[in-house]
């Protein structure tokens, strides 16, 4: 007995400890975010002060106004929305059709396939990124939206990633379906696709972050200010210059307005994904 509760003494305190490090580990997230809500809410002379607030000062919206209207941060926005909704969804359904032809059983070269789908994983994209340069200087693809698209369009990760979920799909339903008289294009649209919400729901999650984040395709490929991304103009908005002009200084609310209008989209996707997106996670894992 006195085993028993020595361990479950300590346990508690293991316990104690882990709750600690983690509302910790929260806090260093939940204040920054906060932070930076407060003083895009916060009037421009309130913000210029070195403090870390959690509370607007002076509560204002002048700072979205200036940096969606003044500094023009729609025209970036709505570029990103562009590249970011089309390369997603075409990722997605590339990446599907890759992964439903790889859980084809009888698929001549399937394991050399997949060999070279995993070796496209282990080869960061730095090492690639002249010879990217140079085919998309080739195809004139510089200084328009296409180049952002098509790059990545296709991914090692997404393709694997669908072949395991449609791989949870017993086949023998789509060998039922073939006798039935279906073609491969109706058992995929009408039968794999809808079992495989979660997988569906993770993917796009990971695509959408990763183009609405994209910083280096942006840099590489754009020159023209008109064509830029938001991340670019963030940058621009935030790291570059103080003063755009003689008599306009981009204040603290202006930078923190331009950050909260960049993750709104990702806090307004989430939600609607997230109920698939744990489901997903663990069913993906899953090996053949």
């Amino acid at each position: 007995m006195k085993i028993l509760e020595k361990k479950s003494w300590q346990s508690r305190i293991f316990d104690c400890i882990n709750v600690l490090f983690l509302l910790l580990l929260v806090l260093t997230m939940i204040i920054p975010f906060l932070n930076t809500l407060a003083l895009a809410f916060s009037s421009n002379l309130a913000s210029m002060q070195p403090d870390i607030v959690l509370w607007p000062k002076e509560f204002s919206t002048e700072g979205f106004t200036t940096v969606w209207n003044r500094m023009r941060l729609y025209l970036p926005f709505m570029n990103n929305v562009i590249v970011t909704v089309v390369g997603t969804a075409g990722h997605v359904f590339l990446c599907s059709v890759a992964g439903y032809v790889l859980i084809q059983k009888g698929l001549p070269g399937k394991k050399w396939m997949l060999s070279a789908i995993l070796v496209t994983m282990m080869i960061p994209s730095e090492a690639i990124m002249i010879p990217l340069y140079i085919v998309n200087k080739d195809l004139g693809l510089l200084n328009s939206l296409s180049a952002l698209i098509l790059s990545g369009l296709v991914s090692g990760f997404g393709v694997l990633l669908m072949r395991n979920f449609f791989l949870s799909v017993p086949y023998e339903m789509s060998e039922s379906a073939r006798i039935d008289g279906a073609g491969d294009l109706r058992i995929f649209f009408t039968m794999y696709m809808p079992l495989a919400k979660a997988g569906l729901a993770t993917v796009t999650l990971f695509e959408f972050v990763s183009r609405w984040n994209q910083f280096t395709p942006a840099v590489l490929y754009i020159n023209d200010p008109s064509k830029n991304t938001l991340q670019v103009a963030l940058k621009s908005l935030i790291v570059d210059t103080d003063v755009t002009s003689s008599n306009f200084m981009i204040t603290t609310n202006v930078r923190m307005a331009g950050i909260v209008i960049a993750l709104l989209p990702l806090l307004f996707i989430y939600p609607f994904v997230q109920k698939y997106f744990v489901k997903g996670i663990f069913l993906g894992a899953n090996k053949e």
